[in-house]
């Protein structure tokens, strides 16, 4: 049962303390990919670590559930784990975080559903604004539409044969490699499958509303995408293409004016772009990345370590 609690406490501290360190980290807007895979590790380690503490709980209360989980284990580790008490305490913790795990997949099942339902409806009117032509056959093949609109406008329809769609209006704004820059941003979006993060964000966010981590996790996933996809375009055509191609597609907008955006990200994200701060360095970047897969295998060795002494 100790090994139960101190899982749900490592579990609870990671979800209090890991945002906040991350917000404070002066690195975040300058590597968001990197930023992207702290951020997937540490949720991934609160769901690992109250995973697992349902595991210790339900084995502890019920003979079958501990049959099944320590079937191929020895006694003296089935001994180490002192799963005989408080088998009432047990009982209640591995129903609430079972609840939790079946409400976080039915949360998941849900914005999947939504998701796919908003897609669908999407290319529904993108058939309508650009029907096929007298003879044409419907494929999935066409990767880029261009739409007659008078606002400029450059989006992405996820799926599994991505689209890129641009407006007429966008096509006459865009100047020189701005059009290029915007295109490579939004395959930015395609490649690296980033519907699919914000659908986990999205459903953690809105099946636990009370759980800071996964408000800041939904949060930080829709800037930090977005900057990822910035910095796909800058490398190929420069920052001051695609700070430029974002001015053009939204200054209309009033994004850019006095008082409230309607969008207040976009010029953190052009003045990103201009200031053209240095990124990490390689080695910084790897030390990140390694420290932040190292935090999903806390929770696992803390789940092994009677095991280990009793072995040893």
């Amino acid at each position: 049962m100790s090994v139960s609690l101190t899982l749900l406490a490592l579990g609870i501290l990671t979800a209090a303390v890991a945002p906040r360190l991350l917000a404070r980290a002066d690195w975040v807007e300058r590597e968001p990919v990197v930023a992207l895979w702290v951020w997937q590790c540490v949720v991934a380690a609160v769901l690992v670590s109250f995973a697992l503490s349902m595991t210790f709980s339900a084995a502890a209360a019920w003979k079958a559930v501990r049959g099944q989980v320590f079937a191929p284990a020895p006694n003296a580790v089935v001994e180490a784990y002192e799963l005989g008490t408080g088998r009432s305490w047990s009982a209640a913790l591995a129903v609430l975080l079972a609840a939790g795990g079946l409400w976080s997949g039915a949360m998941l099942g849900r914005e999947i559903g939504r998701a796919r339902a908003r897609r669908k409806q999407r290319r529904g009117e993108l058939l309508l604004r650009a029907p096929l032509l007298p003879g044409e056959k419907p494929s999935g093949s066409a990767r880029l539409v261009v739409l007659e609109g008078e606002r400029p406008g450059a989006w992405s329809l996820p799926g599994g044969t991505p689209r890129l769609v641009v407006t007429t209006a966008a096509l006459r704004r865009l100047k020189g490699r701005q059009l290029d820059a915007v295109l490579a941003h939004e395959q930015g979006h395609a490649r690296a499958r980033h519907d699919w993060l914000l659908h986990c964000a999205t459903a953690l966010a809105a099946g636990f509303p009370g759980v800071p981590v996964f408000a800041a996790f939904r949060g930080e996933m829709h800037r930090l995408v977005e900057l990822a996809a910035d910095d796909v375009a800058s490398r190929r055509f420069g920052r001051l293409t695609i700070a430029l191609a974002l001015v053009e597609l939204n200054e209309d907008r009033g994004v850019f004016g006095p008082g409230q955006a309607p969008d207040a990200d976009l010029p953190q994200r052009v003045n990103r772009l201009l200031t053209a701060t240095p990124r990490l360095t390689a080695a910084r970047r790897l030390r990140l990345t390694a420290a932040a897969a190292m935090v999903p295998v806390v929770p696992i060795l803390i789940a092994f370590v009677p095991a280990l002494r009793a072995l040893g």
